[in-house]
């Protein structure tokens, strides 16, 4: 993050945290009735965007598609380059295929497909039941704070500003909760994190960068054991 952006999450919350980044979570399925009412009927969507937000979407779908026709030229010059590369450059790209492949897999096998375990008792099940009711925003600011795990937001959702309206809208004590990499054995670029609770539950972020600010300070900071947090 840029030394600015540094300093509006320092306001914002307060402290100054050992990692933070923006992540997001998969689509919430829709728990049984009387659960979601018991919880205050919160909505499980974020909030549709604004029509200020609607309209750059608009002026932005041209540049998509500009976007994509650059990397269809760019995936051509790829491969010609892959055709015309030395032996050991080959093996490296298949090595580097086969990686994203077991990467997928294990994506699969261990769940990081999925919003959560799918217990609604459960600690990280009554935290998504609220997610959107805390802010309307699709994103979360993760912060590790020493012996907490901030998730901060703007109140509603925004296309501009984030950082500059976000809060603190939850607060996990780390003694209820750990925060973890799942994959730290493979070598490419990982943006799944697992928010484990000490329950068991579990829920699935997805960071906005590949290979993050949590993903670097937890490949330093986590435990061995720790990774393959779903199988408990």
């Amino acid at each position: 993050m840029s030394t600015s952006t540094d300093r509006t999450i320092r306001n914002r919350l307060g402290v100054t945290p050992d990692a933070a980044a923006w992540c997001t979570i998969g689509k919430i399925p829709e728990p049984p009735a009387e659960v979601h009412r018991a919880a205050g009927s919160a909505p499980l969507r974020p909030a549709f965007i604004r029509p200020l937000g609607m309209l750059g979407v608009a002026l932005g779908t041209p540049l998509l598609y500009i976007g994509k026709m650059f990397g269809l030229l760019a995936a051509g010059e790829e491969a010609v380059k892959r055709m015309l590369s030395t032996t050991g450059e080959q093996e490296r790209h298949r090595a580097a295929k086969l990686n994203e492949k077991r990467r997928a897999e294990a994506f699969v096998e261990l769940g990081l497909d999925k919003a959560f375990d799918g217990d609604w008792n459960g600690a990280a099940g009554r935290l998504l039941l609220q997610w959107y009711s805390h802010s309307s925003h699709h994103e979360r600011l993760v912060a590790l704070a020493g012996d907490r795990i901030l998730l901060a937001a703007p109140p509603k959702r925004v296309s501009i500003r984030r950082d500059a309206l976000m809060q603190v809208v939850a607060e996990i004590p780390t003694g209820e909760a750990a925060l973890a990499d799942p994959l730290p054995a493979f070598k490419l670029k990982n943006d799944r994190l697992l928010l484990r609770f000490k329950d068991g539950s579990w829920l699935t972020l997805t960071t906005e960068e590949w290979d993050s600010e949590l993903h670097t300070y937890l490949r330093h900071h986590q435990q061995p054991g720790e990774a393959r947090a779903t199988e408990a």
